[in-house]
């Protein structure tokens, strides 16, 4: 069973204002749940985790989780295509408890799993050292769900800070952190430090996601190599797991070709590494409902 741990679904005009950029022309247009099941179906994944595409309104939420409740299984588990949702929240909201205990209480609401903040998006490396903050993520661990951290490779460190200060949260990295994988050597090694304290921390796992955006048009899977190496080496592979990144991967490689290159990409594993990568990992950390 192949879980996808990371896509998203949006329609442009309904405020995902970031899609203007000229050079994102390619995927700014309607990404739907009917598109999201025919890749899926081609490439043999069964369920996938649809996470906040970056519009930053909650109005995402409802429709995200509306989506993952039209996906429900045809016997009426959770077990269909979209098994879980990371919903857009603002971490340093005062009133985060409250937004996430509405959350709930929407219409599919059964398969919220997780929240997001655009942390990536802040000027300040150390962003999530904030008091305010840190109250933030405290009140999504006791919501029970995980936290996924969209971060820059210069906020590795508070992040790093900020989970071992939260042990009780659990912490998604997305994309490894966003290394400079364009870069080559000199992008690993200003990663490497950073993304290695923070996966000494026990509640965080990562993602092997967004590499190929990361690694440019040209990429090739030697590219991808010595990154995913390192987050084998830092992690194991019980706490790393797949994510395509559709359809911002679709900017330089296809559904298929994501997969496949993780599956190239990476050190030989052996039957329960694999099966953590490409599942087991992502049910276990946003406790999916889904057929084993």
């Amino acid at each position: 069973m192949i879980v996808d741990a990371h896509h998203h679904l949006w329609r442009p005009e309904r405020g995902y204002t970031w899609l203007d950029d000229p050079a994102l022309a390619a995927i700014r247009r309607p990404f739907t749940p009917q598109d999201l099941g025919a890749e899926l179906a081609g490439a043999g994944v069964r369920h996938s985790v649809l996470v906040e595409g970056g519009r930053c309104h909650a109005d995402e939420a409802a429709e995200y989780l509306g989506h993952a409740a039209d996906s429900r299984s045809i016997d009426g588990s959770t077990g269909g295509p979209i098994a879980g949702v990371v919903a857009w929240a603002d971490v340093a909201d005062p009133d985060l408890a409250a937004t996430l205990r509405a959350y709930r209480g929407l219409r599919g609401g059964e398969f919220l799993v997780g929240v997001r903040s655009q942390v990536q998006g802040e000027a300040d490396p150390d962003y999530l050292d904030r008091p305010d903050v840190r109250r933030g993520l405290a009140a999504v661990a006791a919501a029970g769900l995980a936290f996924d951290l969209v971060v820059r490779a210069d906020q590795l460190a508070a992040a790093a800070r900020a989970a071992q200060a939260v042990p009780e949260l659990r912490f998604v990295l997305d994309h490894l952190g966003k290394p400079r994988i364009d870069a080559g050597e000199p992008g690993l090694r200003a990663w490497l430090g950073p993304f290695t304290e923070l996966a000494a921390q026990p509640n965080v796992t990562c993602k092997l996601s967004g590499m190929v955006t990361e690694a440019g048009a040209q990429w090739t899977v030697e590219d991808l190599r010595p990154f995913v190496a390192a987050a084998v080496a830092a992690f194991g592979a019980d706490r790393l797991m797949f994510g395509s990144d559709w359809p911002v991967c679709l900017l330089v490689a296809d559904y298929g070709g994501v997969l496949d290159a993780l599956r190239q990409a990476l050190p030989p594993l052996d039957a329960a590494g694999s099966a953590a990568v490409f599942g087991g990992t992502a049910v276990r950390t946003y406790g999916l409902a889904v057929p084993s």
